[in-house]
């Protein structure tokens, strides 16, 4: 006998966690009125976070080493992909209301060209995050993360975000930061997920183009929102400013300068 399969599986890959609002990002999901599964890729050394959360609707995968955000993320495809209709890339510091992803998958089922979905992104003091952008240029890549540069780029940044858009209604975009994707599942099999030659940065971007390569779209849809905290580590550590470069390079020597 056939199982049936769950409405929705979500993947949250976890390293350097705030563990308050891992709970909350945690608890939204698993509100959420539909049959899920909620897979927890943890990335630490110590696998630290195996016995935080028990739960029947959680499955835990402690990986012992830091894999990346997109190779964690990509652990998931096999548990996934004759198990779930839909499947959530989820970070782990957003909330959101338990009836979001309901109204997202409705949308998603109108669209059948549309294989990702993204809500409206806003900070938890309710500023608007600008989550869908137009591809990125290397200058303006640059102009986001120094802040002298960016009243130079000041034009190319604003029409980076969309910003010469009505943000509060749904069009596709050319991509969405990669804090809340919701894709068909079958979508993000056939995508292999995410390029797992960027540890941490552009692997969101990349996985828009590949939409496009397949010939679907991305669906930013505002008539729904959710709160993201947003770290922003590479404009604070050069460490991971260097990532993010380096991620970068890679990124415009696959794609085109």
């Amino acid at each position: 006998m056939m199982k049936e399969k769950l409405d929705i599986t979500a993947s949250i890959v976890l390293y350097n966690e705030n563990l308050e609002e891992l709970k909350k990002t945690i608890k939204c999901f698993l509100n959420v009125p539909l049959k899920k599964k909620l897979i927890l890729i943890d990335n630490t050394s110590n696998t630290l976070f195996k016995n935080s959360f028990k739960h029947p609707d959680i499955e835990y995968f402690g990986v012992g080493k830091n894999i990346g955000f997109g190779a964690g993320h990509n652990l998931s495809i096999n548990k996934i992909k004759n198990a779930s209709n839909f499947h959530l890339i989820l970070n782990p510091d957003v909330t959101f209301k338990k009836d979001i992803i309901n109204n997202l998958i409705l949308e998603l089922e109108r669209n059948k060209e549309v294989a990702m979905i993204a809500p409206k992104v806003l900070f938890p003091n309710g500023n608007h995050q600008y989550s869908c952008r137009r591809y990125p240029s290397i200058s303006e890549l640059f102009a986001r993360r120094f802040s002298f540069l960016k009243p130079v780029y000041k034009k190319t940044i604003y029409k980076g975000q969309y910003r010469d858009r009505d943000l509060n209604k749904a069009f596709f975009v050319d991509y969405i930061t990669g804090c809340f994707h919701l894709y068909r599942t079958s979508d993000f099999v056939s995508l292999k997920g995410f390029d797992e030659r960027y540890f941490l940065y552009m692997e969101d971007v990349d996985i828009c183009k590949k939409i496009d390569s397949f010939g679907k779209k991305k669906l930013y849809f505002p008539q729904v929102e959710i709160t993201h905290v947003l770290k922003q580590g590479s404009s604070k550590s050069f460490r991971l400013f260097f990532r993010h470069a380096t991620s970068a390079f890679k990124y415009f020597l696959k794609w085109g300068f």
